[in-house]
């Protein structure tokens, strides 16, 4: 159902460099690409994470309680996710851990302050 989800930035170069390096951790790759706005996914059919500077000239700004989450099939690949976001200078908001019976996540901010996490459903 969702195609994509885009973030604003107002280092186009500092967060393509990010997400690059980030995002290839999970076997993602740039699967769209036109000025000041790049795509990543693991296939072309898949949903997409984005970033762009926004269109109307306007800094971007972090939207309050808005959040993309990274979805990833083990609670190790969470937590390398995660120590990858504070290697290349994100900001914890919450260490990877169990969030209730079967949810496991860690959540973090970019370089631009837009607020994400990695989880993973976990079984009983």
């Amino acid at each position: 159902m969702i195609g994509y989800v885009t973030m604003g930035t107002n280092d186009f170069e500092a967060a393509v460099s990010f997400y690059d390096e980030l995002l290839d951790t999970i076997g993602a790759t740039r699967t769209f690409e036109v000025d000041n706005f790049v795509a990543w996914s693991t296939a072309q059919s898949s949903p997409a994470l984005a970033i762009s500077k926004p269109f109307d000239g306007q800094p971007a700004t972090v939207g309050n309680g808005a959040m993309v989450a990274i979805a990833l099939d083990s609670t190790a690949k969470v937590d390398a996710f995660h120590a990858k976001v504070m290697e290349l200078g994100g900001s914890d908001e919450g260490a990877p851990g169990p969030r209730g019976d079967i949810f496991y996540a860690g959540y973090f901010r970019d370089l631009d302050g837009n607020k994400l996490n990695a989880f993973c459903m976990t079984h009983k």
